[in-house]
């Protein structure tokens, strides 16, 4: 499959593109230079551009959305909301069917629901806040639903948090209710475009992709279920206490 991949010089690049390139044609795209070696095709694209996010698109299969910027007002709008945008324009115009966009949890789980619930699915109403971050991100995520309702689009989120490496864990080490290994968080990715689309519940569907954590508060079940996600990787001393 061809594969593009938007922001592959992020966060989560440098794991999800090693993995996916024995198995997929990747077409990885950042406005920065990667910081990992990759002898696939490279190209410097700007997901706020519109022209380079078509230009980069031509020819594609899927796309994976890795993009994300924090910090500065305009700039997060443009590339955590601007850039979902483009992107589906982009899939309408290629007839791209597959598309993987990537977020925090608090997306859909804000402040609110973080402390006084329990079982959290992906599934509920999106609580964002007024968090800048969760707040472009969960606009660029109402912008997927909207395209994929009026378009044949299938769009799958999934949505991360805290990642850790299991060889550096100690007793102590802050966990958050949203924790995985980089390793096994980045799994999600060869499910998500080996899945035939027509077996997804609709054309768009959100998941929680964490470890089994002992307390509850959010559910993994629906990545489980739908995609076959396995948690692995012993991160268990998150939750033990230091003595």
């Amino acid at each position: 499959m061809k594969v593009l991949i938007l922001g592959g010089a992020g966060m989560l690049g440098p794991y999800v593109v090693p993995l996916l390139a024995p198995h997929h044609e990747l077409r990885v795209t950042d406005i920065n230079p990667l910081p990992f070696d990759f002898a696939g095709e490279f190209r410097q694209v700007d997901v706020a551009n519109f022209d380079q996010v078509m230009a980069a698109a031509e020819g594609m299969d899927a796309i994976i959305n890795l993009s994300v910027l924090r910090q500065d007002r305009q700039l997060a709008f443009d590339v955590s909301t601007r850039g979902c945008y483009n992107m589906m324009r982009a899939a309408v115009a290629h007839g791209i069917r597959r598309v993987i966009n990537t977020g925090p949890h608090f997306a859909v789980a804000g402040p609110t629901y973080e402390r006084f619930d329990f079982a959290l699915s992906p599934d509920m109403p999106p609580q964002p806040g007024t968090n800048l971050y969760a707040l472009t991100k969960a606009l660029g995520q109402e912008i997927c639903h909207v395209f994929s309702e009026q378009y044949d689009i299938y769009v799958q989120t999934y949505l991360f948090y805290n990642f850790h490496d299991p060889a550096t864990l100690t007793p102590g080490t802050d966990a958050t209710p949203f924790s995985a290994s980089w390793s096994n968080a980045m799994e999600i990715f060869l499910p998500g475009l080996a899945i035939d689309l027509a077996t997804l519940p609709s054309r768009c569907e959100v998941f929680n992709v964490f470890t089994d954590m002992p307390h509850g508060k959010f559910s993994n079940e629906k990545a489980k279920r739908v995609l076959g996600f396995q948690p692995k990787d012993d991160i268990s001393r998150l939750w033990h206490k230091v003595k």
